[in-house]
């Protein structure tokens, strides 16, 4: 009895936290990482900084929201499957139903031209610097890894794409395998992961099942929410390099079929960067425009059920993987390359589309500082930085 009622205080805790974040985490996957940073591990010692940066590399491999996947990954090591959901519930909801309202009255509703937008994004300029110092210090101890991430975040600056992502991936991986396998540890603390390997190959090959039935089953018949289904599990399965490059490929499924106007779609679009949590919960508005609340349903589990498969297939190895010194060389090379990439995004576009004069650069400062160095929790932060930019509005 009392390990059921454990296993149910776990939910509950893995709720809360995730609704949490999920109501504060503005700024798009990179932020969310480093709100997943401040809360999971700084915070609760979920994990400790070596294995979440493992989970990050691992999910950049798949297809799919990455920041999402880090969360279910987290939810998963400390409640099972269950709290692999829970986690991805808390985090997503609160913008699920922000574009289903949206999507339900959107010639009415828009904050397109709201200021509290521009604060948001000073916000997650902050919280980011504060992940990436944190995650810089634990990654990069040395001068080799130094170079994999700063070579990393230049061809990332120079080159910015999500396939330039995956090549830089895995040529840190290469260069890791080269370069660290005589410094990778016999042996490093082993997850509790409560998926059986059987499980995960059964996950896979659901994952692989549905990628071949569903597009057939579609061609042969006119259900519209078997369509939405078609569409956004196909994007879900197949888009690497995260939100913004889901864009392109499901315009190319609505608009030039006339499901959608472009502008509903770019309303629907632009509304998604004004929430937290995940940009992959613009499936959630499509589906509200295409079939109302049912179409939004079906849209947002399509767009989200390969990442369930692709992590409940990957976790079950984790272990045996992170004792392997190979294994563990391709790692450190992948981390480093990591908090390349974060360099790189940290100023596009995140410093990009935040820091246009001194006053934005002031008040990100001051959030970082109190981050930092005084340790103000990330959701308070957050209302910090909403205050902070409607005062410096009034006072300028």
């Amino acid at each position: 009895m009392t390990k059921q009622k454990n296993k149910y205080q776990t939910l509950i805790e893995i709720f809360l936290i995730s609704t949490k974040l999920g109501l504060t985490s503005f700024g798009g996957p990179i932020a969310h990482l480093a709100y997943f940073k401040d809360e999971y591990i700084d915070r609760r010692k979920w994990l400790d900084d070596r294995t979440y940066a493992d989970i990050i590399a691992i999910c950049q491999f798949l297809p799919g929201p990455a920041s999402s996947q880090v969360g279910i990954s987290i939810g998963m090591l400390r409640g099972g499957v269950m709290g692999g959901f829970i986690s991805w519930l808390g985090f997503t909801m609160p913008s699920v139903i922000v574009l289903v309202l949206f999507g339900l009255m959107y010639q009415t509703f828009s904050l397109d031209d709201a200021g509290f937008i521009h604060s948001l994004k000073i916000v997650a300029a902050a919280v980011v610097l504060h992940a990436l110092i944190g995650l810089g210090k634990k990654l990069t101890p040395d001068k080799p890894r130094l170079a994999i991430a700063l070579t990393a975040a230049i061809i990332m600056l120079l080159y910015p794409s999500a396939w330039m992502q995956i090549v830089i991936i895995l040529g840190a991986g290469f260069v890791g395998l080269k370069w660290f396998e005589h410094k990778s540890k016999s042996k490093v603390q082993p997850l509790s992961i409560k998926i059986s390997k059987k499980m995960g190959l059964t996950a896979l090959g659901i994952l692989i099942s549905l990628l071949v039935v569903v597009p057939i089953l579609n061609r042969l018949s006119d259900n519209p929410f078997l369509h939405i289904f078609d569409v956004f599990f196909r994007v879900g399965s197949l888009v690497f390099g995260g939100g913004h490059v889901v864009l392109p490929m499901i315009e190319r499924e609505i608009v030039p079929t006339g499901l959608l106007t472009a502008n509903e779609f770019l309303a629907g679009y632009g509304m998604a960067q004004a929430v937290p949590g995940p940009l992959f919960t613009f499936s959630s508005y499509l589906g509200t425009m295409l079939e109302g609340i049912t179409g939004a349903i079906i849209a947002t589990i399509g767009i989200f059920l390969p990442s369930f498969l692709l992590i409940i297939a990957a976790l079950p190895f984790l272990n045996e993987l992170r004792n392997r010194s190979v294994f563990q060389s391709i790692l450190m090379g992948v981390n480093a390359s990591v908090v390349g990439i974060l360099l790189a995004a940290f100023y596009n576009p995140v410093i990009s589309s935040s820091i246009f004069d001194a006053s934005d650069f002031a008040l990100a400062a001051l959030l970082f500082g109190l981050l930092n160095i005084w340790k103000v929790p990330a959701w308070l932060i957050v209302i910090l930085g909403v205050v902070g930019g409607y005062l410096i509005q009034f006072i300028t």
